[in-house]
């Protein structure tokens, strides 16, 4: 199950304690299917990976608005 984590705006959102848009973020290939926690707009967005002091995490992202971002993190 994925969570919504934060929204923030292009380059400059801090994700993992880190501003998440200073790092390369790889696509894994998989789509979630998530819904906008403030409005319940469906989206469709890709999950990435990214190499953070030497640890992997994994993430979805997509544009909610311009330049307004989404971030979802998965539940363990």
């Amino acid at each position: 199950m994925w969570r919504h984590e934060v929204t923030g705006f292009d380059g400059n959102t801090v994700l993992f304690g880190v501003n998440i848009f200073a790092y390369d973020w790889t696509r894994t290939g998989e789509i979630i299917e998530i819904a906008d926690p403030l409005y319940g707009q469906k989206y469709r967005f890709p999950v990435y990976q990214v190499s953070i002091n030497g640890q992997e995490h994994r993430f979805a992202a997509g544009e909610f608005s311009n330049s307004v971002f989404g971030f979802y993190t998965q539940e363990e």
